[in-house]
Formats: C-alpha cells, sequence, structure tokens
C-alpha cells in the first residue's frame, strides 16, 4: 500500500496554515506551539529545529521526544472522520494535530484543549 502523501509533506508547509487559522480567530502562534510540544513533547527549540529543517510528517513523529499519553482522549470528528478511528497511526497523531488547533480556532481554552 502506498503512503499517503501527507507523509512526505514538510510540517513547516503545514504550519504557517495552523498558525493562520488560529491568528484569524483571535488566538496566538504561541498557543499553535503549545500544543505542538503538548502533543509531541517536543521543547520550543526543537520544534523550531524540526520546522527550520523541513522534516516531514512521518520523521516530525517518530522523532517526538514523547508523544503526550493524554492525546488518546482527543476525540471527535475533523475532516469528516472520527480521530478516534483512524486505523493508521500516523494519520491518527496528524488528526490530532489538526483536530487541537480546530479546538484552538474555535475559541476552546487552552486547558480543556491540552485534555487538562
Amino acid at each position: 500500500m502506498t503512503k499517503h502523501r501527507i507523509y512526505a509533506t514538510s510540517v513547516a508547509s503545514v504550519y504557517p496554515h495552523y498558525v493562520a487559522k488560529a491568528e484569524k480567530k483571535g488566538r496566538t502562534k504561541a498557543e499553535v506551539d503549545e500544543i505542538f510540544r503538548w502533543l509531541t513533547g517536543y521543547d520550543q527549540k526543537g520544534l523550531e529545529s524540526a520546522l527550520a529543517e523541513g522534516t516531514n510528517f512521518e520523521d516530525f513523529f517518530a522523532q517526538a521526544p514523547k508523544l503526550n499519553p493524554a492525546r488518546e482522549l482527543i476525540t471527535g470528528v475533523i475532516c469528516g472522520i472520527r480521530v478516534e478511528n483512524v486505523e493508521d497511526p500516523l494519520m491518527r497523531e496528524i488528526r490530532y494535530l489538526d483536530k487541537l488547533v480546530d479546538e484552538l480556532a474555535r475559541g476552546k481554552k487552552m486547558e480543556n484543549i491540552l485534555r487538562g
């Protein structure tokens, strides 16, 4: 089976779209970064380095320092698909990220977004 093309896409090429979506709704780049760090365990320097290096989604999640175990509490629909039902592990991680940024743009409180 061929891999989905998003796996080979650089996170840096999609990142500005996440930030723009958040900022359009009055949220900040710092909040988007907080979501990335919470989900993956990257620190800010590591996140910025991965973005600068053009790391693709497959490597970004494979090299993540510590995927947050609470990410499995993320449920709901993104792009018409229930995130908790996505079978491919990498695609599920990408959908978790999409869902968190979507919740940010919808005005949810950070403590709820980060399943606190």
